[in-house]
């Protein structure tokens, strides 16, 4: 491909393009982070580079048991999300089909979906104390506000000659709700619970600095305390790579779940 190619308007890029570019991208960000910290000769601990980062990421894990934290922050992402995808779904799916559900709940959705969740920490706290109860919750809160908005949007753009042709031939609502509907907008309400999967992750921290003994942010809030930037930026890196790896997921399950996506070209 000439590199002209690279810029035409949506023009399809080739996956092994693709993975070129993609390591690139990455590679030029390590070096250019290398040379910032290197500038002027000596790293400071102010601003540590990716040797420094990667050193702290070994004693870290090798050392001081930082992998109990990473448990403790995935347990609490993947709670957090169950519960909320367990009601954000199907409230999703009922107020995209049906318009007398989305003229009721609409209004409280859109409402909390404006609120900052960390605005709710001094309640969570009275109500559910300082153990992992109040940490899902928080995390909780920060999804499904816009998860339920957005599974409500998938489903509302179901074609309705699919819902015709379906009563049409006899099919009651609760078959066209599973069978078309449902089944239908699937694809990409899985597509949505990975986007809100990466929101989830950017609320870990808030989650676990308050009381927390525990986890990747309770780790960077002691970091803090002693002025270990190294940890702090270990911590960063670590729920990147752990958000990314919940993204690789995702697509993974899209992919085996949807084949016929794959055979129509998308």
């Amino acid at each position: 491909m000439r590199v002209g190619d690279l810029f035409e308007f949506k023009q399809p890029v080739a996956p092994s393009t693709k993975v070129v570019l993609g390591i690139a991208a990455w590679c030029l960000l390590l070096l250019g982070w290398h040379w910032a910290a290197t500038w002027g000769g000596e790293v400071s601990p102010l601003f540590p580079g990716p040797l420094q980062v990667l050193g702290a990421l070994r004693e870290l894990f090798f050392e001081r048991g930082f992998a109990s934290d990473v448990w403790s922050s995935l347990t609490r992402i993947g709670i957090s999300f169950a519960l909320a995808a367990l009601i954000a779904i199907p409230l999703g799916v009922l107020m995209g089909s049906f318009a007398s559900v989305s003229a009721f709940f609409n209004p409280l959705v859109s409402a909390f979906r404006y609120l900052p969740a960390p605005a709710f920490i001094p309640l969570l706290l009275m109500w559910l104390g300082t153990g992992d109860e109040q940490k899902i919750a928080l995390l909780m809160l920060g999804v499904i506000w816009f998860l339920i908005t957005l599974v409500s949007d998938v489903t509302s753009q179901v074609p309705q000659d699919f819902i015709e042709t379906s009563k049409t031939l006899g099919g009651s609502k609760r078959i066209v709700l599973w069978t078309v509907v449902v089944r239908s907008a699937l694809p990409g309400i899985v597509d949505t619970c990975r986007q809100m999967m990466a929101v989830s992750w950017t609320y870990l921290v808030i989650a676990e600095i308050v009381a927390a003994t525990d986890g990747i942010g309770a780790m960077m809030m002691r970091a803090r305390r002693f002025v270990h930037v190294d940890e702090i930026m270990a911590g960063i890196v670590v729920i990147g790579v752990l958000g990314l790896l919940c993204d690789l997921a995702f697509r993974a399950l899209h992919w085996w779940w949807f084949p016929y996506l794959r055979r129509r070209g998308n």
